[in-house]
């Protein structure tokens, strides 16, 4: 739920107005709302960039995975997945907000991926070079705006 939302809602929950401390929040927010486009459109224009060098980063790393196993159909699963995973943080990082990756990118992600027999870990392992090569895309100060997100989702998907 993004700071608006929940100022909103919780002033609403106490049927009063904003407060200044909120309404402050909210201002930064905003202020901040063009950078948070900004690290988005990088992310989005240099996905087939990102994807391309972090799976292979991966496969490096991981040569022995269900993904690198010489099946076409488990590759492009495993491609459009890692593409499937920036559109999240992308999304995440114009709310302000990690609502979309904990709604959509890990609960019930684990299950599924288990269910397919992809080890956790390996995932795990490809969201860390998917981060690795977002962030050089990024100056040192976006890098710390954009890690957190990353970081959240590897952590909700280690077994």
């Amino acid at each position: 739920m993004s700071i608006i939302t929940k100022s909103i809602a919780t002033a609403d929950r106490e049927a009063r107005y904003l407060s200044t401390g909120e309404l402050n929040a909210i201002h930064q927010f905003y202020q901040g709302g063009a950078n948070r486009l900004g690290l988005a459109t990088i992310l989005t224009e240099n996905e087939q960039q990102i994807i391309d060098k972090a799976s292979l980063r991966f496969w490096e790393r991981v040569p022995d995975t269900p993904s690198n196993s010489g099946s076409r159909r488990r590759r492009a699963s495993c491609l459009r997945d890692l593409g499937w995973y920036i559109r999240l943080i992308t999304y995440s990082i114009v709310l302000g907000d990690i609502d979309p990756l904990a709604e959509i990118g890990v609960n019930g992600v684990k299950e599924m991926y288990e269910s397919l027999e992809i080890p956790l870990p390996n995932l795990v392992e490809a969201i860390r070079s998917i981060k690795e090569v977002s962030l050089e895309l990024l100056t040192v100060e976006d890098r710390v705006e954009v890690a957190p997100y990353f970081d959240y989702l590897i952590q909700g998907l280690i077994p």
